[in-house]
């Protein structure tokens, strides 16, 4: 595992099979009666219980006033999870998994490139569904930019998981985590979101992962990196990746767990089921990593790449991108990276003169690693 203590960038080391959520906090409204809705016993979606009864195929359940049901979602969102044991070279390890699509003979699954790593060269990949099977799985593809992994195992009709919109989490929202903490296959927790776009940087030096990230307070332990984290729905709005720890080293939840958004980490998802991997959004700059100052300061321009057609100068300081202040480097990094190649992004500079001016920028297109 690898971790560090310092927050004044949040940067975190990631958790060598998982992430997952604890505690339930949630806003109340006093006096609100249960939601009452039916759960399919064989897809286990779920539907609105209009008479307050469901038919013999499903299972009358309650969502409290006091916040989601957490029953509820967990006998919704189970069959989609999947448990994931690496064997390689390197030695073993685990993690978690989320079923993605499913055909008739196959079925892809997500989890963190970190999770599945060590098994690239000549390892094996084993996937526990939740009903005990067991399955082999091959990479399709992999993004350690993102920290993101596909899976595909020769099992298919398996449920995958409802993707949900990661743009309209609010902070205060209750949020339910799955996977296999210490290798507790089928674990379910529960949080809220504790802040969004939260730049989040992990990995060593030159193959470190850039999130802007959905923070949880989480209670977060190993195993359930590559798990999902749903909304009060049960739908996906977050794929778990890392924790923070305390300078002393322990392991273990302090409330501080980090999620890939499903609306970035959907994107590369489905290039690698395309085409077996990746783009990012390339802004076409080098960084001066010694600058101490307050924003990002751009050292050199890429010729005929993104920032040089927008017109942007080497020497100026990034201080907003689409209007989100934008104090350091690794902010930078992250917020360019949470958007797709082609798009348009509003970038607000302090000029080598001292004036500040915007500029509008049609971010490029560069392969992953």
């Amino acid at each position: 595992m690898r971790t560090i203590s310092s927050f004044s960038k949040v940067m975190v080391g990631f958790v060598l099979g998982a992430v997952v959520a604890g505690g339930v906090a949630v806003a109340v409204t006093p006096n609100v009666p249960p939601t009452k809705v039916c759960v399919d016993n064989r897809t286990k979606a779920l539907f609105a219980a209009t008479d307050g009864s469901c038919s013999k195929t499903r299972t009358l359940m309650e969502v409290t006033g006091q916040g989601v049901n957490v029953e509820t979602i967990a006998s919704a969102v189970s069959p989609s999870v999947v448990s994931i044991a690496i064997s390689s070279i390197q030695g073993g390890g685990s993690g978690s998994g989320v079923i993605y699509r499913s055909s008739g003979s196959s079925s892809f699954i997500i989890t963190n490139n970190h999770v599945i790593a060590s098994a690239v060269q000549g390892g094996t990949i084993r996937v526990e569904l939740n009903n005990g099977d067991f399955e082999t799985a091959s990479i399709v593809g992999r993004d350690s930019t993102y920290d993101l992994a596909v899976l595909r195992i020769n099992r298919g009709n398996l449920k995958a998981i409802t993707v949900g919109n990661s743009n309209t989490l609010t902070i205060g929202e209750p949020v339910v985590a799955f996977g296999s903490p210490l290798g507790l296959s089928g674990t379910v927790t529960s949080g809220i979101v504790s802040a969004l776009n939260r730049p989040v940087t992990t990995g060593s030096l030159g193959i470190e992962s850039f999130i802007d990230a959905i923070q949880t307070d989480a209670a977060i332990n190993p195993g359930n990196s590559g798990g999902p984290l749903v909304d009060g729905t049960g739908a996906l709005v977050g794929i778990n990746s890392a924790i923070a720890t305390l300078s002393s080293g322990a392991n273990g939840s302090i409330g501080l767990g980090f999620s890939i958004p499903i609306n970035q980490a959907k994107r590369v998802v489905d290039e690698i089921i395309a085409t077996g991997k990746s783009t990012r959004p390339f802004l076409g700059v080098n960084f001066d990593t010694s600058f101490n100052g307050t924003g990002a300061r751009i050292q050199r321009v890429v010729e005929g790449e993104a920032a040089a057609k927008a017109g942007i100068p080497a020497g100026s300081i990034i201080r907003e991108i689409d209007g989100k202040k934008t104090n350091d480097l690794i902010t930078a990094i992250v917020r360019i990276r949470s958007y797709a190649p082609g798009e348009t992004v509003k970038i607000t500079v302090d000029m080598p003169t001292g004036s500040s001016k915007s500029f509008s920028v049609v971010l490029g297109k560069a392969d992953s690693q």
